[in-house]
């Protein structure tokens, strides 16, 4: 009996760290506000491997006052969830992100970005694997431009990662929010595979990195 149960949670283990394509369409709570004060805010694209990562993390950070899961950087128009993961539109999965500029600033956005994910591989994040993984930076302007390119140029000279430094840093065109499902994901399902074996283990990291940066618990 022990046997039949320890191969029964290894299979569970193997399966919750599979890539995000395998996802529970369940939508509990918005995390989101729905009346947005946007007098100070800005907005960029990232790009960190799967979009529910990204999504949780910058949903915790103090200032960051929206998020949306979507497709960026491809030449489909209206992508689905299913058309994303065949590899062909050349769209990244990415996270919008809203963040009120008195609170937060572009530095701290990007510094989370670039330590919460490994910019030197190609197309991958962990067991997420294909060009929707990849690693980009979609800015809406200059300014925003010149911050990350001057980042990643610092990062790279510090060597701060064996390998060469791969983050896409291009401008923004077009945002397709994703499916309903994906939005929120993570505080959505937190005990789905994914989320329990991927997910949090890096929000943890993620939090002990950035505690002093950390919404209120009753903010978030």
């Amino acid at each position: 009996m022990k046997t039949i149960i320890s191969g029964f949670l290894l299979i569970t283990a193997f399966l919750g760290l599979q890539a995000c394509a395998q996802s529970n369409k369940t939508n509990l709570k918005d995390k989101n506000p729905k009346n947005i004060d946007m007098t100070n805010t800005e907005t960029i694209t990232l790009g960190s491997g799967c979009f529910w990562c990204t999504e949780a993390i910058y949903q915790r950070l103090e200032g960051v006052v929206k998020v949306t899961s979507g497709y960026s950087g491809g030449h489909i128009e209206n992508p689905t969830y299913e058309q994303v993961c065949d590899k062909t539109t050349g769209h990244a999965e990415v996270c919008q992100i809203v963040y009120d500029t008195t609170k937060i600033s572009l530095d701290d956005i990007l510094a989370v970005f670039w330590k919460t994910h490994d910019p030197t591989t190609p197309n991958q994040q962990g067991n997420d694997v294909g060009p929707q993984y990849r690693s980009a930076v979609f800015y809406h302007n200059e300014h925003q431009k010149e911050v990350a390119e001057k980042y990643k140029a610092e990062l790279t000279a510090a060597k701060a990662w064996d390998k060469p430094i791969i983050t896409e840093i291009t401008a923004f065109t077009k945002f397709y929010s994703a499916e309903s499902y994906h939005q929120n994901y993570y505080n959505n399902n937190t005990y789905q595979g994914y989320c329990r074996y991927v997910i949090g283990p890096k929000l943890e990291k993620f939090e002990k990195v950035f505690k002093s940066k950390l919404k209120k618990e009753a903010d978030q």
